[in-house]
């Protein structure tokens, strides 16, 4: 045994016991009558103070980050530290032995507020887990882990696991795949999500299904999605409705958020936004709640306006309540935000109310008093408040509004703080244009469309809505979902309208097309993503702090080199020739 106890659990009741510590050194003090050593592991820190003369001698040879051993006696600290769990005592070396030595210098300093490049912490993962607030993320995700599995047996989901190695499906992201070499020339897809099996597995009679499911999907990585691989609280019913999943949702995800933050916890049932008021309202469809500015559609107060800029276009408009305060240089500062290109705004009109309720600023000579007038009595204008009009087309307009309304939000400090906002985007629409013209799904290809066969065969597909949902919290998408299409004639005739034949269908979803024919339940589901979950728990702003090994921006695994160049025999041994362009 190398501990009799941990770092972070002595305190003034173990003085005069005989103790052994292993960890890590976090600092080294030498001030010549004695030697101190700050002892690290996961529990805590202790310090330790050397006196021996030989030990003295031997500590001087040892490196910050080494893993040693030590016993001693626990002893009364003269100056104690209040901000340390061990700030009490501290113990006194008898013995020192070196368990793994530490190279001299280190890529970075561990535990400090230093910055450093995040390529550099990735490649050295091992060792950025030793920061503590990364380390207990860590911890964090563990506990959170085993909190939903507690939630989802008492609410009696039964955990199944389904395959990594399955078949290639469209569900809106590109496939890793996986090349055979039992069957030459064919291949493997990772899910990107057990879509087809947890449906299967309703078709199979059981009741409630759930499992914390690895997706993989080969997307262009961001800050609040990891790149490659991420998890998911995967879960199914047999005879559920929409309104049954929401409850689930309601209960699972509050109680584990309350249990993990002081924050305020919105409770169930949760606001149920359409995904047209949410494009309205907030140009997003994962709007957050906890900012006040709303956007609205001022396109009739302008028709007949002498300002070209807004001639035949969709105007929106975001009134900033007290927003007359600020000065020139935000507005020009907002408009050269809105014109950056990721935002791609042509410019930003702006006006402004003083307090006597002169317009001032900006576009102010076109604000003539009959559009004063309706800005402030259908839309809310007062005194000493700032407008940002957006003119473009409509949905490039929604969009832009969207981004300038998150931006005010922050510039201006409005989001409100220590408190988790949810809500439920519902009624999404069921098809979309792609960009090539084309109807193609909008949200999972799977769901039941609203209205049934005779929507499919009677409307407009861009006008057809579905049983989808999203749950979205603080401006994030948390969780996706829907009632699932289980009926066979639904289920072709949808995809027929996105460009699929039956026998498509019957040769990319068989298993689901096949289990149909045999008496399906009506089924409904969701998941929501555990890592963007925890993100959130943690008040972490970037998802790869709360990953033990995420890969970097370019979904690359820098410590452990991956993807990487494989040996000849390894690709013969799967049947595949590489043709690499080698300019």
């Amino acid at each position: 045994m190398y501990r009799t106890k941990t770092c972070g659990e002595l305190n003034i009741e173990n003085i005069k016991e005989h103790v052994e510590l292993a960890g890590w050194i976090q600092k080294i003090r030498d001030l010549g009558g004695m030697t101190f050593i700050d002892l690290r592991d996961e529990f805590g820190i202790t310090q330790i103070v050397v006196n021996d003369e030989e030990l003295k001698k031997f500590v001087k040879e040892l490196h910050t980050e080494s893993c040693i051993h030590i016993e001693g006696e626990v002893v009364e600290r003269a100056s104690k530290n209040p901000h340390m769990k061990t700030g009490d005592i501290e113990v006194v070396a008898e013995k020192i032995e070196v368990l793994g030595k530490c190279k001299n210098v280190l890529p970075f300093e561990i535990n400090t507020d230093q910055e450093v490049r995040e390529d550099l912490r990735l490649e050295y993962r091992f060792l950025d887990l030793r920061n503590e607030k990364l380390h207990n993320n860590i911890l964090l995700r563990s506990k959170i882990l085993k909190t939903i599995r507690d939630k989802m047996d008492e609410l009696e989901f039964t955990e199944i696991q389904t395959p990594i190695l399955a078949n290639s499906s469209p569900e809106g992201a590109r496939d890793y795949l996986v090349p055979s070499r039992l069957n030459p020339g064919e291949f493997y897809a990772l899910p990107q999500a057990p879509q087809q099996f947890k449906q299967l597995l309703m078709v199979s009679g059981f009741n409630k299904y759930y499992q914390i499911a690895p997706c993989f999907r080969d997307e262009d990585p961001r800050a609040d999605r990891a790149p490659g691989e991420f998890y998911q609280l995967d879960f199914e019913m047999s005879f559920a409705t929409q309104e049954d999943v929401f409850k689930v949702i309601e209960e699972v995800v509050p109680y584990t958020f309350e249990k993990f933050t002081d924050w305020k916890v919105d409770k169930g049932p949760f606001v149920r936004i359409p995904y047209k008021e949410a494009m309205e309202k907030y140009g997003i469809d994962k709007p957050d709640l906890r900012n006040p500015l709303i956007i609205q559609d001022v396109t009739e107060v302008f028709k007949s306006s002498d300002f070209n800029a807004f001639k035949n276009k969709t105007i929106k408009a975001i009134i900033v309540p007290n927003g007359a305060e600020q000065g020139r240089k935000f507005f020009d500062k907002m408009g050269e935000f809105a014109t950056t290109e990721e935002v791609g705004a042509k410019g930003l009109a702006w006006t402004k109310l003083d307090n006597e309720g002169n317009v001032q600023g900006g576009i102010a000579k076109f604000i003539t008093d009959e559009i004063k007038e309706k800005l402030e009595k259908d839309f809310g204008l007062e005194k000493n408040a700032s407008i940002f009009f957006i003119a473009d087309e409509f949905e490039k307009a929604q969009k832009i509004a969207g981004l300038v309304r998150i931006e005010l939000g922050k510039r201006l400090d409005l989001i409100e703080k220590g408190v988790y906002k949810f809500c439920f985007i519902v009624d999404f629409p069921m098809y979309e244009l792609s960009d090539e013209g084309t109807i193609d799904f909008s949200h999972n290809p799977f769901s039941m469309p609203q209205g049934g066969i005779e929507a499919l065969e009677n409307k407009n597909p861009l006008d057809i809505l579905a049983y989808q949902y999203d749950l979205v919290c603080n401006g994030y998408e948390m969780a996706s979902g829907a009632v699932r299409n289980h009926d066979p004639e639904i289920m072709v005739k949808a995809f027929e309208i996105a460009g699929y034949s039956e026998e498509d269908v019957k040769n990319r979803f068989g298993a689901l097309y096949n289990a149909f024919q045999y008496g399906t339940p009506p089924h409904a589901g969701a998941a929501p993503g555990i890592d963007r979950m925890i993100m959130l728990i943690a008040d972490s702003q970037n998802i790869r702090e709360v990953i033990a090994f995420p890969k970097n921006k370019r979904a690359r695994d820098l410590l452990m080199r991956a993807p990487s160049v494989v040996t000849e025999q390894q690709l013969k041994d799967v049947h595949i020739k590489l043709d690499l362009d080698k300019k």
